[in-house]
């Protein structure tokens, strides 16, 4: 394991030096993983360690048709390497819990008996184990309970990996049953494409995640986004405008800056008006939403996130109503300007292409 200073506080962390694919195989080599569900997470995971030469069947009820045709279609074999979630379960040595949050509680009712000691009971999310009081996710003693966690979605997982790169994830172990988990999870977590693990707990791994996905990663920054979308518009500025001001260059732009080199770095190859401006507005908006923050963080850790989660994502009518909030979005003139905008990517891209032969550069005003 390497010893990584971050910010002044040195971490250990594992990466593909110190765990090499190699090894990793060489560890999971007499097991069989078993990916249960075949949704979000299960398809990158389960495809990225198959490329990577481990032995991977997947679990996927019959019940959700359009998960098991998206099996199907990406080459799992039905009776060879595709199978129900019980048969999946008795025939996996490393079992992967990858199902939705709110379809745990169902999924473990399946699984449990079919857990003989020795076996693994891996998760990405520390949800169902953490919350266990909500999902009855209680596994036997003679198990090993192992976590990966990916930061990012399967999407970036299964993307990222193609290209090369990885993703990083964070790894727990919350029960050693074989002496043996440890290496399984750095395995596994390896197997998947991670660009370097980083060791955390359960309780840490599902509290930070609820946290992100509600605060920065999502909910404030579609909430940010609206919001300074409403004002221009509410002050004259056109749709094309306001989406490339608010969303467009950040996607397109900017935090490409920030991810090469931080968030200094795009402040130096921004303008000084664009510097100076977000250099003394950022405390404003600390402020603003440091309050938020921190009432989210208690949401999250008194479990009142979690039980709404169980609550409303357990309805029958759930997807119903998904799918109207999601279409609310969807239809909203910014992100109906933001599909404008993006239809004329490829040709700004060829506009750009042209101009740069015939010796015209683009340039962004100050």
């Amino acid at each position: 394991m390497a010893k990584i200073n971050f910010g002044g506080t040195v971490e250990t962390v594992v990466t593909r030096k110190e765990f090499s694919l190699k090894r990793a195989q060489r560890a999971l080599k007499k097991e069989v993983v078993a990916i249960i569900g075949y949704g979000v997470q299960g398809p990158a995971q389960a495809l990225n360690m198959k490329d990577n030469g481990i032995k991977v069947i997947i679990g996927q009820s019959k019940a959700f048709p359009k998960d098991w045709a998206r099996a199907v279609k990406d080459g799992w074999v039905p009776g060879k390497t595709l199978f129900e979630i019980e048969e999946a379960v008795e025939r996996g040595t490393i079992i992967q819990m990858l199902v939705a949050d709110a379809a745990m509680k169902v999924v473990w009712k399946i699984v449990k008996p079919r857990l003989t000691a020795g076996k693994a009971l891996y998760f990405s999310h520390g949800f169902g184990y953490v919350y266990n009081q909500l999902t009855g996710v209680k596994p036997p003693a003679d198990v090993d309970v192992i976590l990966v966690a990916p930061k990012g979605s399967g999407t970036s997982v299964r993307r990222n990996f193609l290209s090369g790169v990885g993703i990083n994830s964070s790894f727990a172990v919350a029960q050693n049953a074989t002496g043996c988990a440890l290496e399984r999870v750095l395995a596994v977590g390896i197997g998947i494409g991670s660009g370097y693990l980083f060791p955390t707990t359960f309780e840490h791994e599902v509290t930070s995640d609820l946290v992100g996905e509600r605060g920065v990663l999502m909910g404030a920054l579609a909430g940010i986004m609206e919001a300074q979308y409403d004002v221009l518009r509410a002050n004259g500025h056109s749709p094309s405008e306001a989406f490339n001001e608010t969303v467009e260059e950040l996607t397109q732009s900017l935090i490409r800056l920030v991810d090469e080199n931080g968030m200094d770095w795009m402040y130096c190859n921004c303008s000084a008006t664009a510097q100076r401006g977000a250099l003394d507005w950022k405390p404003k908006f600390k402020k603003a939403t440091l309050p938020v923050f921190k009432a989210l963080y208690q949401a999250v850790k008194s479990q009142k996130e979690a039980r709404r989660v169980m609550k409303s994502c357990g309805r029958p009518d759930y997807k119903k109503q998904l799918d109207k909030e999601l279409a609310q979005i969807h239809e909203s003139e910014m992100w109906r300007a933001g599909t404008a905008v993006r239809t004329l990517r490829p040709h700004e891209k060829a506009r750009m292409n042209a101009a740069t032969a015939t010796g015209v550069k683009g340039r962004k005003g100050n």
